[in-house]
């Protein structure tokens, strides 16, 4: 099981259009993929069912919001009795399928009540607390019902809050998608060293034991920057764009050899239909160059992952 997370400080930069895509195209070549949507937006999760239905099934007891709020009963609530199919996507004779875990406008008050159990009454408090919230998630992840995935993808939210950051702690690799331009990659490097210095502060308190139980070490790696919503002239990326692409690869973050060009009406009427793009039939010349990129992507995201 492999655990990554898709993340950039950045909104609109295609992150919940490319965890969707990636996982599906993962699905159709036999992988057993889970996402989790982490974002309050729940664009992912509306990405795959219409809002009524996330209303009329979800939303009470089904959104990953309830398993965190779950931790105030006891016993708290299993995470795997959230994972739920997405409706227009089967499962295929090749082994593959794909879930996900809903989100939750709410969300975003959850993470307001992580940060109040941080604090501690002595500074050895205070580390434990640190480690209890920041591992949450990565608790959550070590029921036997996630094993059987061969990839997770988690769709974090625009920012490097705490529910961000229980991401983080459970995932072996990040994935950073952006735009080229001056504010899609301006906080890249700002990610890099915000993600340097949360594994710094983690393992430093890892170093405790909590409970009995020796915490592990974290050391999730940046697997690279895929750019987005990007325009070609002669089968090349514009010019204006080039030097933003150059700044990233500056900076020492590895960026993907593979793009996916820009196409609003494509990408943005996806959802309605709750299917990915990847798993259509091209029909246009335009939906087969996106097809063949996003089919690239895969491949090149896969021999990043050593999958």
């Amino acid at each position: 099981m492999r655990v990554v997370s898709v993340i950039n400080y950045k909104g609109g930069v295609g992150k919940t259009t490319l965890t969707a895509n990636i996982g599906a195209e993962l699905a159709f070549r036999g992988k057993k993929v889970l996402l989790i949507d982490l974002d309050p937006q729940a664009s992912l999760t509306f990405s795959f069912v219409r809002p009524e239905h996330w209303q009329q099934n979800l939303e009470a007891d089904k959104t990953i919001k309830k398993w965190y709020e779950s931790f105030d009963s006891s016993p708290p609530l299993s995470l795997s009795s959230l994972i739920v199919r997405a409706p227009r996507v089967g499962d295929y004779r090749n082994g593959g399928l794909l879930r996900f875990i809903p989100s939750h406008l709410g969300l975003i008050n959850v993470d307001l009540e992580l940060a109040t159990e941080l604090g501690g009454a002595s500074l050895k408090q205070s580390k434990i607390n640190y480690l209890r919230v920041h591992r949450r998630l990565a608790e959550g992840l070590k029921e036997a019902a996630f094993s059987e995935f061969d990839v997770i993808l988690i769709d974090c939210p625009p920012n490097f809050n705490v529910v961000t950051k229980n991401a983080i702690v459970a995932s072996d690799s990040v994935l950073i998608p952006a735009k080229a331009d001056y504010l899609s990659t301006l906080g890249i490097d700002y990610l890099r060293r915000s993600l340097s210095e949360l594994v710094r502060d983690y393992n430093e308190y890892a170093q405790l034991e909590s409970g009995g139980n020796e915490v592990r070490p974290i050391n999730p790696e940046i697997l690279g920057v895929v750019f987005t919503m990007m325009q070609f002239y002669d089968g090349q990326p514009i010019s204006a764009l080039r030097p933003y692409m150059r700044q990233t690869a500056a900076v020492g973050v590895p960026v993907f050899k593979t793009f996916v060009r820009e196409s609003k009406t494509l990408f943005a009427g996806s959802p309605s239909s709750g299917l990915p793009l990847v798993l259509r039939d091209g029909k246009t010349t335009t939906e087969k160059k996106i097809l063949k990129e996003l089919e690239g992507l895969v491949s090149e995201f896969l021999l990043k992952l050593g999958a």
